[in-house]
């Protein structure tokens, strides 16, 4: 979650302003502010671009002088503004790149892609190695490329020393976040740390941990007061309840693997019994009738240690877990929630629920936001 006063705290669930600001630049330096009709963002993790939306702008000029879709970036931000602040508090809601430009009566309408999307068109011109170097060196040199005046932030939890080995890249954000080869092999830096990669709000590119329900609460939305008609829903689609991690950077040395990583949480809807690669017959033995397993695989050749095997597999565990069971509210607004953040839902009185959000669009100045959620299940005690 982005950082906020109390004071702005304060105003996401109490009376409030709500003005809405918008700026536009052609070389990265010179930020123009624009006058802003209308506007909607859609942060959402699942999105190849996290962050993603639209904005009407009014007498903004047009063509290579002004508004385009080949150079432009644009930023939006949401105020808050409490009845003590003297001045609103600016909540960056995006830094974009302009996909579509039509011209309105009032100005432009614009489709706004998140700067990934720059990083994804910059496609390499021709197939090149890369490395062997630290995870921090190749994906500074890999995002400096297409985003010259942009650095890479590392979040804690994956470490940008990791030694990457070389490998063959045809795609600049394949390798960066993952994807697969020609041979079925799964590419990416982020993804090969355990981690996943993404533009921030503030359009930083960052490498992180896959987000978890055990990460911290960030905020607690309680029923009748920001809660409004929740609805839940539950899935099997993406569960996985045991990973096989292996690496082989099919240059001569050994291969990594395969490390097993499985849900060993009695406790949990999902589990995957003591051993299920060892003892496979040990819920029979033992009764445990619920046990269901899961498998999936990955491969990556910049895996180079079990180590970092299992670290992986602890992150697409972490990740494949929290699927089944979700849950969509509308709330107050509040603009400083971003995908990946953990927040405690009163779903029905004295019922409180851990959620990991997904995604949580709004419309900029508007006082409520939906958010589509995760959680895993558990069993009743």
């Amino acid at each position: 979650m982005q950082r906020l006063t109390a004071a702005a705290l304060a105003a996401v669930t109490g009376p409030a302003r709500r003005p809405v600001r918008a700026e536009w630049t052609n070389d990265g330096a010179t930020w123009r502010p624009a006058r802003v009709a209308s506007a909607s963002v859609r942060p959402d993790r699942t999105a190849e671009c996290r962050y993603s939306g639209t904005c009407e702008l009014v007498d903004v000029p047009l063509g290579g002088s002004g508004i385009n879709t080949v150079i432009t970036e644009v930023r939006l931000y949401q105020g808050l503004q409490g009845p003590r602040m003297d001045e609103p508090e600016w909540i960056a809601a995006g830094r974009y790149v302009v996909d579509r430009v039509t011209r309105t009566r009032q100005g432009a309408r614009l489709e706004l892609l998140g700067v990934e999307d720059a990083i994804r068109a910059a496609g390499f011109p021709t197939t090149r190695t890369v490395g062997p170097d630290t995870a921090r060196s190749i994906a500074a040199a890999l995002v400096g490329e297409a985003l010259p005046s942009a650095t890479v932030s590392w979040r804690p939890g994956v470490d940008p020393e990791t030694p990457i080995p070389a490998t063959v890249a045809d795609d600049r954000w394949a390798t960066l976040s993952g994807g697969t080869d020609s041979s079925g092999v799964s590419t990416g830096i982020g993804p090969a740390l355990g981690g996943e990669v993404w533009a921030d709000a503030r359009g930083v590119p960052t490498i992180g941990p896959v987000p978890t329900l055990a990460d911290p609460v960030v905020w607690r939305v309680p029923y009748g007061v920001a809660l409004v008609e929740p609805a839940e829903e539950q899935t099997a689609e993406g569960l996985v309840n045991v990973w096989v991690i292996s690496g082989d950077g099919g240059d001569g040395s050994p291969a990594v693997g395969p490390v097993f990583v499985w849900d060993d949480d009695p406790n949990s809807i999902t589990y995957a019994g003591p051993d299920p690669v060892e003892d496979p017959l040990a819920p029979q033995r033992l009764g445990l009738t619920g046990v269901r397993v899961r498998v999936a695989r990955y491969s990556s050749p910049l895996i180079t240690s079990a180590q970092q095997a299992y670290e992986v597999g602890q992150a697409k565990l972490a990740d494949s877990l929290g699927v089944q069971s979700s849950l969509s509210f509308t709330a107050a607004c509040h603009p400083g929630l971003e995908p990946g953040d953990v927040v405690e839902v009163e779903v029905r009185p004295g019922e409180w629920q851990r959620h990991l959000i997904d995604s949580c669009p709004y419309t900029l100045g508007a006082a409520v936001m939906s958010c589509t959620t995760r959680t895993s299940g558990r069993r009743l005690a």
